[in-house]
């Protein structure tokens, strides 16, 4: 039995989505690696370091999981770190076309690696980490969407004081 998962992402920033796709991977998964991908052609509105800070303090309950960075080849960084499990979450049918086409991919390319889809819980099922910054950078506070430390990198990176 696979005790490792690996689930990837830019997080930029982490949402309550998020973290409920680790909470659930954890219930399946011994182990579940948080990978933070180091893409250096998107444009992040936090870096690498600031990513990697939110998510520990956001997971810091969670002895079971490990935060790190790759570059490259996710199949190739599974590989490396003997996990045949990669994590993906699914918000929408838009979410499933993408990440099927990924997972096909995947499998071409290390046919020993699976790709396990959880679907987003009905109450995230909207969350995206594109539509937080959109409305934090309007002034707006997402206390119920994304963790406290999060939402308050978010209101101090757009300079806004946060209004309900």
């Amino acid at each position: 039995m696979n005790r490792l998962a690996v689930y990837p992402g830019s997080f930029d920033p982490l949402t309550n989505g998020h973290l409920d796709i680790i909470k659930r991977s954890l219930a399946l998964f011994e182990k579940v690696i948080i990978a933070v991908a180091n893409n250096s052609t998107k444009q992040s509105l936090f870096s690498i370091e600031e990513r990697i800070e939110l998510i520990r303090e956001s997971v810091k309950d969670f002895p079971n999981v490990i935060i790190d960075t790759f570059d490259g080849l996710l199949v190739d960084y599974c590989r490396e770190k003997n996990s045949r499990v990669i994590i993906r979450g699914l918000r929408a049918v838009t979410d499933f076309d993408y990440e099927y086409a990924i997972s096909l991919m995947n499998k071409e390319l290390a046919p020993e690696i699976e790709t396990v889809f959880l679907m987003a819980s009905s109450e995230n099922s909207f969350i995206s980490s594109s539509i937080v910054k959109e409305v934090t950078m309007n002034g707006r506070e997402l206390t119920n969407k994304v963790p406290h430390q999060v939402n308050q990198a978010l209101l101090k990176k757009f300079n806004k004081k946060g209004n309900k």
